[in-house]
Formats: structure tokens, C-alpha cells, sequence
């Protein structure tokens, strides 16, 4: 019975055929030219090296870094050179003679010395237009100039806004391919271990790399014609779901091609039938994660925006991969693939395990007591959940990066001997008529240190305003917050923006966020469930687990993050995107446990059919599960703190969902609530399985699942 021909009017019986039949190697080669073809009109890009985007231009701090542009000398922005002394002794005189020439080399103002009379400062303007590569060679070319020829006692470092952008655009520079190249490495060595093969993993690895390069090229076409711009941590994030998720459905398809082969001689027959009962678990699991991934067009920040469209579409590539290329490659390869293990119906060795083996073994445990090995597994999920509790979410500027860029240590630097709000100062913009009453609006605000007019442009005033708090702190943010307030009842119409409003503006924006696209996320998913199980509690306590599950892993990754890796906090984005890839790639494997749950309990009954699912999915969900947590954990070559927090938390909790929700919490539910737990459906065998426990009465044989021929 093809249960889940609702996704689609497409028979996934001629479609098994179309793809595994003697001239299925056409349709592959014409998906492949296809793909070429539009890789080849596509052309090529310089996403991976833009910087990530975290505001809309509507928010008030962007509109104030926006409006400042056209105010005289708005079209630079100030990068900050700083000298010191190696050896942290005060400037002498012809220390402060050198840090001046220096900040002539690259055209910046005269060095204002600290205090202490430790550090000179020079602002340096440079084209904010400026972005990318461009920025980074501007900037490098800066710091060569001013340390060229400056004495071995000093040392200059060049931050401030455009020296960040510059150093994350080149970290970011070769890091994409260094991503790749670890996890086509990590997901080679995972499926050989897992294949035993010194061959079959080269199909799937294959099939896999060229779908994530064409994902990633008309990714970036599709995010680019949207209106968005996609940039170097949405490109590396997209690779790392492409390859997860396409091994994930490889591994599913294969795991049930190797199965069929147990059972007849005829490999196209047998591949045919894993494509048909495989493959609509596929593009349910595709569709589910498509869906969940087009919600965050509901952000804000224009980065996870982009994030959700290349994301998606890199993904429905990988589906259309393994759908049509896959298998007419296995086809075409035949069975000498498994060499040296290859299936056959004669070989003992080799026979159906679903009825045997550790897996059955664990699920017969289960459905033995469920009830005592629920309580205790849900209570081991709310013990690793408390982990939230304490975990501190925000990082500042200089967080950002997990190896320092010398932006970072020289804004460090800066802050040892200059006033905090001196070294990146806050923005007022308002009308110049309001001048006098923004001016002392701003004056008798609570931790403003001094602020003064910077210019007027066409009826507006600028004001450079200092504020006595460390970066992006509590502190600053009340500041921000109660200056504008001051400001807004002055002028309605005068803005508030800097560093520490952009910050305040970021963290206000992730939790708006959070507010609309998780909620959203878990209707996507319930809604694929619904129509996939066309069952009514079934949906609900998969969702209600998966839920649990991801709020688990937030719990446990969190704690990881900040008492193991020693992060300061985590960092806004991290909890949205941890959630998205946990339920959205958890219920992936959801959906690889239910339909066969539901394939065996049309035959056996809704307990045996757990039991039996179980033992017949539970080797190639470990796999995939392994794999997809150890690709996620390559996140973590990326140069930005907030992708190894996301590879922590989805690799950690995709293992959770690997070895506990999958294995035993949903079949002892299942177990615990039985033949209720498919309503309205129901199954004839769920009836003949009551009959046979009723006392007295003598159990038949259950008929043989059907197969297809």
C-alpha cells in the first residue's frame, strides 16, 4: 500500500522503475548536464567573503548608520589605529614622534595619547563602501603601511568598524573550503566504517559532493534574485545540511536496497523496491526541512533570511540528487558495490535481522516495561534541559570570533587606557531645530559621559555621544534604552545608533525572532506529520517529544559551550538556529522510524510493528545520526563563535535524538498508548494482535509483509 502517495500525484511505483530500469543512467546524465548547464549560467560569486547581515535596514540603528552617510565625510568610516609599547611602558617623546608618522602613512588624524600615557590613538577614514576582499586588502594594506618602519619597541594594531568587517571577511576567506574538505572527509571515513566497503561509500560521496555544489551555486542565485545577499556563514552552513541530510537519505535508500537484496537475486527489482518504500520517507523528510527552513523568511535579520533560502534550496538539490541520480548509479553498479559483503538470499550471514540482533533487543526491552523506561528517559531529558538555567545569551563585538583578529585585540587594547564609550562613541541624529533639546536630553541622561555636535546636513545634527559602560553591557544597553527615550520625547523623529544600539537592536530582533519562526517551525512540522501519518495523536506526541528533545540538547550544548569550551555566552542567533536543525532534522529520523512503524503494524500490529521498525531502521538512523552530528561538529573550523555553538548543540542533540528519543522514548509511546496512537487509522492487525493475547487463546502466524516482484 503506497500510504504516503499523498505528497504528490507521482507513482512511486514507475518512478522506482524509471530510475533503477536499464537506461535509468539517461536520467542521471541528464540532471547532472542540467545542473552543469545552470552552474555554467550562473556563473561565479563572492558571497563567502561578505559579512553577515544582522539588522533590517528599518531597524533604528541602521537607519542611523544609513542617514550618517550623507552627512560631510559620511561616505568613510573611521577604523582606529593604536600604538603602544612592547614592554607596556609610557610613551616617550619620540614614541609619540613615531606613532604620528605612522598615522600619516595611512592618512589619519594626530594621535591622541591616554592618561596613562600608554597608547596613542589616530582615527583613520576609510571608504565605507568597502566590503569584502576589497575591504580586507584596504585594511591589510593599512596595517602594513603603519608598521612599516616603526621601531621594534612599538606596535600598532588598526580596529574599529571597518577593520572588523575586514577581518571577518578574511576569516571566512578559504574557510568555506576547508569546511568542505572536512566534512566530505569526515562523511567518507563515516561510510566506510558504516558500508564495510572499500567501494559503495564512493557512489554516495559523489552523488553528494557535485549536489552540494550545485545546491550552492543556484542557492546563491535564488537568494541573490530574492533580494537578499547571501554571505559566508549561510554558505557554510548550507554545505554542512546538503552533505548531512544527503547521507541521511543515502544511507536510508541503501540500508533498504541491501535489505530487499536478502530476499531476491534481481538487484533492479530489489533497488526499485527500496525506491518505493523509500522514497517518499525521503521527501517527506526533505519537504519537512524545506518548510522548516522557508519560516525564517520570516526573520528580521537579513542573514537568516538568506540563510532559510539557500538553506532550502540547497536542499531540495540534495532530494532531487538522490531521487534521480542515486539510484540509476547503484543501478548501473549492481551488487558488486557491497564487495566484500554482498547480500544474497543464500547467505545466512547476511539475512533479515529484523527479528533478531541488538536493535530488536533493545526494542523488546522496551516495549517490555515502557512505562518505566519513559518515566526515566523523560526524566533524564528535563535533568539535561535544566541546563539552561543561567546560560548567559549575547556576545559582544570582540566575542564574535574563536581565534583573535587583531581588530579584537586592539579594541582590547583601546579599552585598557581609554574611556569605554570613547573608542566606538553612540550616534544621535535628530532635527536641527530640536538641537537644544536633544542636547539636553542627552546631557541629563544617566551614564552619558559628554556629547557633542559632529555636524548638520540638511536640517539635521550629529552627535558624538560617550557613554561610561563596557561594550554591548546590561549597563550599555540601559543607556541606549534610556537615551532614547530622552531623546525620542525631545524630537519624535531623533534616532539613537552606534555599536551598543546595534547590539541592543540585534538582541531585540532575535527575540522577536524566536517569538514568530519557532512557533511557525513547529506548525510546518506538525502539518508534514499530519498529512504523512493521517493520524491525529500520533503527530502531536512526535512533535511534543522532538520539542523536548531540542530544548535537551539547548540545555546540555549551552552548558557545554560556556563550562567546557569556555564561551562568554551564547550568542542570539544560536538558540533559533539550534532549534530549527533539531526539530527540523529530528523529525527526519522520525519519519525514517514511523513509516516503517506503520508498514509493519499494517501486518503485525501496532506493538510488533514498533518492535520490528525498530530493529529495522535502528543501524541506519545510528549511522545517520552519527554522521549528521559529526558533520554539524565540523561547524566548528569556522571562524565565527555562534557556528561552532550550532555545531555543538546539533551535533550533541542529534545524538540524543539518535540514541534516545528514536530508540526508546517514541517506541515505548508507541507501546504505552497502542493501536489509539494511529487513530482514526486502523489496522486489522492490531486486532488479530489483541486476539492472540487474549488468555487461552493460541497466537497464529502473522502473514508475510507483502513485496513487491
Amino acid at each position: 500500500m503506497n500510504y504516503l502517495g499523498t505528497f504528490g500525484p507521482v507513482s512511486w511505483s514507475r518512478l522506482a522503475h524509471a530510475v533503477t530500469s536499464r537506461r535509468s543512467w539517461l536520467i542521471a546524465l541528464l540532471v547532472i548536464l542540467a545542473s552543469g548547464a545552470l552552474m555554467g549560467l550562473a556563473g561565479s560569486s563572492d558571497s563567502s567573503s561578505q559579512s553577515p547581515i544582522a539588522l533590517p535596514d528599518t531597524a533604528e540603528s541602521a537607519r542611523v548608520a544609513a542617514l550618517i552617510k550623507e552627512f560631510p565625510g559620511g561616505d568613510s568610516a573611521p577604523a582606529i589605529l593604536v600604538v603602544t609599547r612592547t614592554d607596556g611602558a609610557p610613551l616617550s617623546p619620540e614614541d609619540r614622534a613615531a606613532a604620528e608618522a605612522a598615522s600619516q602613512r595611512i592618512k589619519g588624524s594626530p594621535p591622541a595619547v591616554s592618561e596613562d600615557g600608554q597608547a596613542a590613538l589616530s582615527a583613520v577614514p576609510v571608504d565605507s563602501k568597502l566590503s569584502g576582499f576589497a575591504l580586507t586588502d584596504t585594511v591589510t594594506s593599512m596595517r602594513e603601511a603603519a608598521a612599516d618602519g616603526l621601531p621594534s619597541s612599538l606596535q600598532t594594531q588598526l580596529t574599529g568598524g571597518p577593520a572588523f568587517g575586514a577581518d571577518i571577511a578574511n576569516a571566512f576567506s578559504g574557510a568555506n573550503f576547508t569546511l568542505l574538505a572536512v566534512t566530505a572527509a569526515v562523511v567518507a571515513l563515516l561510510l566506510i566504517l558504516t558500508y564495510r566497503s572499500p567501494i559503495l561509500w564512493l557512489v554516495p560521496l559523489l552523488v553528494i559532493a557535485i549536489a552540494d555544489r550545485v545546491g550552492a551555486v543556484i542557492g546563491e542565485r535564488v537568494t541573490t534574485a530574492a533580494g537578499l545577499i547571501a554571505d559566508g556563514s549561510t554558505a557554510g552552513i548550507t554545505s554542512v545540511l546538503v552533505f548531512g541530510a544527503g547521507t541521511n537519505y543515502a544511507l536510508l535508500l541503501i540500508s533498504r536496497y541491501r535489505e530487499e537484496l536478502r530476499h531476491t537475486r534481481e538487484h533492479r527489482v530489489a533497488l526499485a523496491t527500496a525506491v518505493r518504500t523509500a522514497g517518499p520517507a525521503i521527501v517527506a523528510s526533505n519537504a519537512t526541512v524545506v518548510l522548516a527552513l522557508l519560516t525564517l523568511l520570516f526573520a528580521a535579520a537579513p542573514s537568516t533570511r538568506s540563510l532559510g533560502l539557500q538553506a532550502a534550496t540547497g536542499l531540495v538539490v540534495a532530494a532531487v540528487f538522490a531521487i534521480f541520480v542515486l539510484p540509476p548509479l547503484l543501478a548501473v553498479c549492481g551488487t558488486r558495490l557491497f564487495w566484500p559483503f554482498i547480500p544474497n538470499p543464500d547467505d545466512e550471514s547476511s539475512q533479515d535481522t529484523v527479528e533478531t540482533g541488538v536493535w530488536h533487543r533493545i526494542a523488546a526491552g522496551v516495549a517490555a516495561r515502557p512505562a518505566v523506561v519513559l518515566t526515566a528517559s523523560i526524566a533524564a531529558l528535563l535533568v539535561l534541559a535544566s541546563g539552561l538555567l543561567g546560560v548567559n545569551t549575547g556576545l559582544t563585538q570582540v566575542e564574535q570570533f574563536r581565534v583573535k583578529a587583531e581588530s579584537v585585540t586592539g579594541f582590547e587594547v583601546l579599552s585598557e587606557h581609554f574611556p569605554s564609550g570613547m573608542t566606538d562613541p553612540t550616534t544621535v541624529v535628530g532635527s536641527t531645530e530640536a538641537a537644544a533639546a536633544i542636547q539636553r536630553a542627552i546631557d541629563v541622561t544617566d551614564g552619558v559621559v559628554s556629547a557633542a555636535p559632529r555636524g548638520e546636513h540638511e536640517g539635521l545634527t550629529q552627535w558624538s555621544v560617550i557613554i561610561n559602560a563596557d561594550p554591548a553591557s546590561d549597563e550599555a544597553f540601559d543607556t541606549i534604552t534610556a537615551l532614547r527615550t530622552a531623546v525620542h520625547d525631545a524630537d519624535p523623529d531623533a534616532m539613537v545608533g552606534g555599536a551598543d544600539a546595534t547590539a541592543l537592536d540585534v538582541r531585540d530582533s532575535a527575540s522577536r525572532d524566536q517569538l514568530i519562526i519557532i512557533p511557525a517551525i513547529l506548525a510546518v512540522v506538525l502539518a508534514v506529520l499530519f498529512v504523512l501519518l493521517r493520524s491525529v495523536l500520533a503527530p502531536v506526541l512526535l512533535v511534543g517529544v522532538t520539542v523536548l528533545s531540542a530544548v535537551a540538547a539547548l540545555g546540555l550544548g549551552g552548558w557545554v559551550s560556556l563550562h567546557v569550551f569556555g564561551f562568554p555566552a551564547l550568542d542570539t542567533s544560536t538558540p533559533l538556529y539550534a532549534f530549527l536543525f533539531l526539530v527540523a532534522l529530528g523529525v527526519d529520523y522520525t519519519i525514517f522510524l514511523v513509516t516503517r512503524a506503520r508498514e509493519e503494524t499494517m501486518t503485525y500490529g501496532t506493538r510488533t510493528g514498533i518492535v520490528r521498525a525498530v530493529s529495522a531502521t535502528g543501524a541506519v538512523i545510528t549511522s545517520a545520526g552519527i554522521v549528521l552530528a559529526a558533520v554539524f561538529c565540523v561547524l566548528g573550523v569556522l571562524p565565527l563563535i555562534v557556528l561552532t555553538q550550532v555545531g555543538i548543540i546539533v551535533g550533541l542533540g542529534i545524538l540524543l535524538d539518535t540514541f534516545l528519543v528514536r530508540t526508546v522514548v517514541i517506541p515505548a509511546l508507541f507501546t504505552l498508548i497502542g493501536p489509539r496512537v494511529w487513530w482514526p487509522a486502523h489496522f486489522d492487525a492490531d486486532d488479530r494482535a489483541e486476539a492472540d493475547q487474549a488468555p487461552g487463546h493460541t497466537p497464529r502466524q502473522a502473514a508475510a509483509p507483502r513485496r513487491d516482484t
